[in-house]
């Protein structure tokens, strides 16, 4: 590099900094993105989860998808559950531990099934099934559940045991569950349980309500422009270093005596000690080692 022309090395410097500010300027927009996001999660939150419940035809209508501006709101469902057909979804985190969350079909009076979360179980003190399930009330009965879309498959391609899920995928519920049910289950939505009536004596623990922590996305944005920033800085840096330490070799250059011409009166006079020329810290290595090795 310090053999390029100084407007050449300059500009490389420049260069770095504009593809380091190119690449911050990229990671900051994709933070202040998901801040976006997050933003609008804690407001559909604070919207629809404290709301009064609606019926469920009227969230969803027959025929119709869960609107992503529904997603927390209470739907109320009135029928029975088909507690044959429970599952459990595996690896979930409560309670500090990789927990099971009770999973039953619930079929309306319309005909409709809509699969109930109704919250989670430990694992056995002797085995990772969960020792008891809370089974839920027989026979017909009025919950209250909150609505959520089904999540992704899991990426790992993991699977599950019998009578387990390992994702509360709704297409794979519906295959997992008998076709009768599986055939008339809501795909769009489930429904996080808030009460039962009749309420059973025994239940699962209850879900955790969403956090309202906003996260690190916009220190993290802010964090990625100020490196940008200090990109730049620090190629300033580096270039007025290189025009000191060349204004340096210049001044020591013109404080140097010229040669004097043999018969002048000052030749006479002993020639003053030139200012020694600043020499780099590794220069001054390399003498003393070529010093010690000619002793």
């Amino acid at each position: 590099m310090q053999n390029l022309p100084r407007a050449g090395r300059w500009a490389i410097y420049v260069a770095l900094a504009v593809v380091f500010a190119i690449a911050c300027a990229f990671l900051s927009h994709w933070q202040f993105s998901r801040n976006e996001e997050r933003s609008h999660q804690l407001a559909l939150v604070a919207q629809n989860y404290g709301a009064d419940p609606v019926p469920l035809a009227e969230a969803i209508p027959p025929g119709g998808e869960l609107d992503p501006q529904d997603e927390w709101r209470p739907v109320t469902l009135t029928g029975e559950y088909l507690a044959e057909d429970q599952l459990l979804a595996r690896n979930r985190p409560h309670g500090g531990t990789s927990s099971f969350e009770v999973l039953v079909p619930f079929r309306l009076d319309d005909g409709r099934v809509l699969l109930v979360d109704r919250g989670w179980v430990p694992p056995g003190d002797d085995q990772p099934e969960p020792d008891a399930v809370p089974a839920p009330p027989a026979g017909e009965a009025t919950v209250v559940v909150r609505l959520r879309p089904g999540e992704a498959l899991p990426s790992s391609g993991r699977s599950a045991p019998a009578g387990q899920v390992p994702t509360i995928n709704l297409d794979l519920v519906a295959d997992t569950i008998p076709p009768d049910a599986g055939e008339a289950l809501e795909r769009s939505a489930y429904g996080v349980m808030v009460s039962e009536d009749p309420a059973p004596s025994t239940v699962p623990n209850a879900l955790e309500a969403p956090s309202d922590d906003p996260g690190p996305h916009l220190s993290y944005a802010i964090q990625w422009i100020m490196f940008a920033i200090m990109g730049f800085v620090f190629i300033g840096y580096v270039i007025r270093t290189e025009r000191k330490h060349r204004r340096e070799d210049a001044e020591d250059d013109e404080a140097e005596p010229d040669t004097e011409r043999p018969g002048d009166a000052a030749s006479a006079a002993p020639p003053a000690s030139p200012r020694p020329r600043r020499r780099d810290r590794d220069a001054e290595d390399e003498d003393a080692l070529i010093d010690a090795a000619g002793h």
